[in-house]
């Protein structure tokens, strides 16, 4: 079933830096915290990326996504990956905000 919830920027970012952790879509991650919050299920073991993966945890636990030398994102700057993370969620926002309608 869809449906659109309004949660706290942090907990959207930080289960989206699980969900690319651990390989999984983001919908699948949700729906097992929600099934560990009613008591549905035990907690799944955070697995390492796959091999071979472009995902790679960090030394602090965050995710790094490798990519090609020569790709776009090592020429953007700090304020401009911003300004784009901010375009893409205010477009879902829009996007949400149509669905609920």
């Amino acid at each position: 079933m869809k449906t659109t919830l309004e949660l706290p920027d942090e907990l959207v970012r930080e289960a989206k830096l699980r969900a690319v952790t651990q390989g999984r879509p983001l919908k699948d991650l949700i729906a097992e915290f929600i099934r560990q919050g009613l008591g549905m299920s035990y907690a799944e073991a955070i697995r390492p990326p796959a091999q071979g993966s472009m995902v790679q945890l960090g030394h602090n636990g965050l995710p790094v996504i490798r990519c090609r030398a020569d790709a776009a994102a090592t020429r953007a700057s700090l304020q401009h990956l911003l300004q784009l993370e901010q375009q893409t969620q205010f477009e879902e926002d829009v996007l949400n905000a149509r669905v609920a309608d």
